[in-house]
């Protein structure tokens, strides 16, 4: 992991780098829950660490509040390690070129679950394994499985927190869809803590 972070921190595989103060390696615990956005935003350029905005508050209030866990329990990344400009949307080159990043996090982590946050990681996690994204709507909740290592990963698709800063309807799905986790992982949910 330190190596993986470390060609994080240098890369310059993509143009993102020229405008970034910092890229953002992922951060937590192995063999847990790991959850994946987009891009990192304004803060989490400036801090170096993913979700420490205020869709990080958001996200760290679920995971304590309906998941009973600590964020350290968890493992959190994004697919797309360095802030677009302007917070705009990552390209499909940035996603691409970042991928392999995510997926030595995959291998490295080995995740217990992987919980895809929004449009983009979900549509591309799905889009690994086939399945074809169209909404987040039709997305969200469902199971998938997703292969690492030879072990298939259930991977759920919900709402990023940064959509429910801005319609306060969506966090009432987002402790929906964080409820259904914890119920498919029977309420023991220390048993998928490393």
């Amino acid at each position: 992991m330190e190596s993986l972070v470390k060609e994080i921190l240098a890369c310059t595989k993509c143009q993102l780098w020229k405008t970034r103060t910092n890229a953002v390696p992922g951060v937590g615990s192995r063999e847990c829950l790991m959850f994946v956005g987009e891009a990192p935003g304004a803060n989490e350029d400036i801090e170096g660490k993913p979700f420490v905005g205020a869709a990080g508050k958001l996200l760290t209030d679920l995971i304590k509040e309906v998941l009973g866990l600590d964020r350290s329990q968890v493992y959190i990344t994004n697919l797309v390690k360095c802030r677009p400009p302007r917070n705009r949307e990552p390209t499909d080159l940035e996603e691409k070129t970042c991928w392999p990043y995510l997926q030595r996090e995959l291998e490295i982590v080995r995740p217990k679950v992987i919980v895809a946050l929004g449009r983009h990681s979900s549509s591309y996690l799905l889009g690994k394994i086939g399945v074809t994204f169209k909404t987040m709507e039709e997305a969200r909740g469902k199971i998938h499985a997703f292969p690492i290592l030879g072990s298939q990963v259930p991977l759920f698709s919900t709402y990023h927190p940064a959509a429910a800063l801005y319609n306060p309807r969506l966090k009432d799905i987002l402790v929906q869809d964080f409820r259904r986790i914890k119920t498919y992982l029977g309420g023991g949910i220390d048993k998928y803590l490393g």
